[in-house]
């Protein structure tokens, strides 16, 4: 029902009328407040909450391989070494 003259208030008559402009967004229309004929707001029904579905939203859809959390070998020896040549070169203060 937006858009039709008979959804337009003026500000003084929906100060006047509050709940019952409520009252009919309420039942889904929507409001169009003016000042001096010219449309300055609009009061529309809240969007139904959405529902959280709860753990299990992925369940069936996702899948992992078997083997997708057994270590892996490479990667803890690449971890415990000892080497620093993942770490930035330190500055000993010589600009050469």
């Amino acid at each position: 029902m937006s858009g039709t003259m008979d959804d337009v208030v003026n500000v003084h008559e929906a100060k006047t009328h509050l709940s019952r402009l409520l009252q009919r967004v309420e039942a889904g229309e929507e409001i169009v407040i003016a000042r001096g004929g010219t449309p300055i707001a609009r009061i529309v029904p809240m969007p139904a909450p959405r529902k959280w579905p709860g753990p299990g939203l992925l369940k069936g859809k996702a899948w992992a391989a078997d083997d997708a959390w057994d270590p892996d070998p490479e990667l803890e020896a690449a971890w415990e070494a000892e080497e620093d040549w993942m770490l930035p070169a330190k500055d000993d203060g010589d600009p050469a």
